[in-house]
């Protein structure tokens, strides 16, 4: 017998503000939407809705670009502010050229402008803000999980995802910045292919291949639909969070 898989994007989540809790919203939502959690489902939010919940937000006119901000601004063509906050989010600039500013983040992701966006983020007051990172995307992921399990009874899986973009590749994907109650890596290592060989490197990166079906119902523009309902999924791995998905400086060949 095949396998299905199910994505299912819920309509009705409202604009989150700094404080709002996820989890009523998430299971209002699910109400609406006639839609239910089950034992093989996987909530997937994106970071947005995440850092906005957390707070995450900086007002760019209170940011004093440095020396190096404007080095760095004057290379890359963007706002000297923004740049400053992608260095305070940031261990070290990998590349800077006109319109583009790679760094790696904190938390160890390599990415362009530490994550920090301007993107279905509202104004308020007149004054332009910034939205940045969870301050811990798996400590995030852990919260909401125990929240909707307290609410609904099911400790479903939950992935924060943000889009990426990739070396050699047009586009961006969603993938997992942080996740809980899933294997964010499944190592298969030493499995057998269809024909008895021995799988020597094989490590799938479960959580970016679910946070990337998920996109595609989610939407990257004004769709307002930050969270999905993955079902069908039940991989026999143990649970690691997106810490696994990090590839250790010393093993990073492209830095």
């Amino acid at each position: 017998m095949g396998r299905r898989l199910c994505f299912e994007a819920l309509a009705g989540i409202p604009e989150v503000r700094p404080g709002d809790a996820l989890a009523p919203m998430i299971v209002a939502a699910l109400a609406a939407n006639g839609s239910a959690l089950g034992h093989d489902s996987i909530v997937v939010v994106a970071q947005k809705i995440v850092s906005k919940s957390e707070g995450r937000f900086a007002w760019l006119d209170e940011i004093v670009p440095s020396a190096k901000a404007q080095e760095l601004a004057d290379i890359t063509g963007k706002d000297a502010r923004l740049v400053e906050l992608t260095l305070s989010e940031s261990n070290r600039v990998l590349r800077a050229v006109p319109g583009v500013l790679i760094v790696r983040h904190r938390l160890g992701y390599v990415m362009a402008n530490a994550g920090i966006d301007m993107s279905n983020v509202p104004d308020e007051v007149g004054r332009e803000r910034a939205l940045l990172l969870p301050l811990d995307p798996d400590a995030s992921a852990a919260a909401l999980r125990e929240a909707l399990r307290l609410a609904t009874g099911q400790a479903v899986g939950v992935i924060v995802s943000d889009s990426f973009g990739r070396p050699w590749r047009n586009g961006v994907v969603n993938v997992a910045l942080g996740s809980a109650g899933i294997p964010a890596l499944i190592d298969r290592r030493g499995d057998t292919d269809r024909h008895g060989r021995t799988l020597q490197i094989t490590q799938t990166a479960f959580a970016d291949a679910v946070a990337a079906g998920a996109a595609v119902v989610m939407g990257e523009g004004d769709e307002g639909m930050p969270v999905v309902v993955a079902s069908g999924f039940m991989p026999a791995a143990p649970e690691t969070d997106c810490r696994a998905l990090v590839r250790p400086i010393d093993t990073d060949l492209f830095q």
